[in-house]
């Protein structure tokens, strides 16, 4: 397999997904009482989360390959 560029948005919308699929999990059980609108929101405010973190990794590394095809330009 090549190697991948990390990328810290999806890996914190997995583990955000992750922790709420296991808060699941427990509710089913019967280990925990667990109301549905609480979950809703942290699901969606991790993918948000998980959002704002992919958009500015993205925006740091065009920055940085911006400079990078500046400097070899001259």
């Amino acid at each position: 397999m090549r190697r991948h560029e990390f990328q810290p948005g999806r890996l914190l919308a997995g583990l955000v997904l992750a922790a709420v699929g296991g808060l699941y999990l427990l509710d089913a059980a019967g280990e925990t009482d667990l109301p549905w609108f609480l979950v809703v929101p942290m699901a969606a405010g991790g993918l948000v989360l998980a959002a704002l973190v992919g958009t500015v990794t993205f925006a740091v590394r065009r920055d940085q390959r911006d400079r990078r095809r500046e400097s070899s330009d001259r």
